[in-house]
Order: structure tokens, then sequence, then C-alpha cells
């Protein structure tokens, strides 16, 4: 898995963190551990762990300025609207496949 982080102010810059990933769900062990460390959130179905292998940076003289001005709030009061049980059905009804045809492994919805 590849996160990459870039500045949108100041100094011109990409950074990009390899490394290989595990996929937590609500079915693992390891959910509730790790998810005790972030704000509670209804739509949350997964916690991604990165073992980093490799840092690079770049510049990021093609990164547009843009200026932050909120955070959106919108999933999340939708989330909360709907309950789990709507969340769950939602997740069952529009993300069994990826946009690319893959299975995604929907066996943590739990029924």
């Amino acid at each position: 898995m590849t996160i990459m982080f870039c500045s949108f102010d100041k100094k011109p810059l990409i950074l990009r963190l390899y490394g290989q990933a595990k996929i937590y769900h609500k079915r693992d062990i390891c959910f509730d551990e790790y998810s005790s460390l972030f704000p509670e959130y209804t739509g949350a179905r997964q916690i991604v762990e990165l073992a980093i292998d490799l840092v690079q940076t770049s510049c990021g003289f093609a990164v547009p300025f843009m200026e932050f001005k909120q955070e959106r709030t919108a999933l999340n009061v939708w989330a909360d609207k709907q309950g789990e049980t709507k969340i769950k059905q939602y997740w069952k009804d529009r993300n069994t496949r990826s946009i690319d045809g893959f299975e995604t492994n929907t066996s943590y919805i739990e029924d």
C-alpha cells in the first residue's frame, strides 16, 4: 500500500509511505483494540495497519495551492441518521464488489 501526503500550502513537497498493509474489520479481534484509539464513527468498517518499509519525498512543484476551509460532516451525519442496521444493509446492497468488479469480502457485515 502507498500513502501519499501533499503540501498544498507553504513548502512544495510530496511524501510517500510504502509498505505492507493489514486490514482489520469489525469481526477481527484487533479491531476493538485499535478502534479505541480513534473517535467513534457509526460508519466505520475497517482499520488499516501499515508496516512501512520505504519513505520517499519528491518536489511538489506541480501541486496547486489550496486552502483548508473545514472538515466535511455530511458522511458522519448521514451514517448517524441511518444507524448501524441500515448502514450494514447499505454495505450489503452496494459494497460487495469493487468498482473493477472484484469481490470485497464483506463477510465482516454481521446479520
